[in-house]
């Protein structure tokens, strides 16, 4: 099983990147981001002002037509999220780590973590 940067985007600005793009990202545990907001951030981080006007929540000037432009991003973040935890289960369960350690890790059932995750990892004929 590989994991992979291919088909991901900006977890922050929602740009489509990795390999195959003129657009690099790094990142890990599921939040990728790409060199622009690096750099953003990073001349953000060193310029008290801006640093200052970070701190404000960006929702609460924007229109209701900005934020509903917002919401696809914000899915199509948390659906890639979503992706990445299905790989990180594939792979455990690749190193035959079990269920129940599985769902004990996650804070529920091995019944649980089975249903939210073998039906949609390709192993389908293991049992809880």
């Amino acid at each position: 099983m590989s994991v992979t940067r291919e088909g991901r985007i900006c977890s922050f600005c929602a740009t489509p990147g990795g390999p195959g793009t003129d657009v690099p990202l790094i990142g890990g545990l599921g939040a990728q981001v790409c060199g622009t907001c690096v750099d953003d951030f990073h001349a953000t981080l060193h310029d008290d002002e801006a640093m200052a006007a970070s701190r404000a929540f960006p929702w609460d000037s924007m229109s209701d037509a900005e934020v509903l432009a917002v919401l696809p991003q914000i899915m199509a973040s948390a659906e890639q999220n979503q992706a990445f935890a299905r790989e990180w289960v594939d792979l455990l369960r690749e190193r035959k780590v079990s269920w129940a350690e599985i769902g004990r890790t996650l804070g529920v059932s091995r019944q649980a973590a089975w249903e939210r995750f073998a039906r949609k990892t390709g192993d389908n004929g293991a049992t809880a």
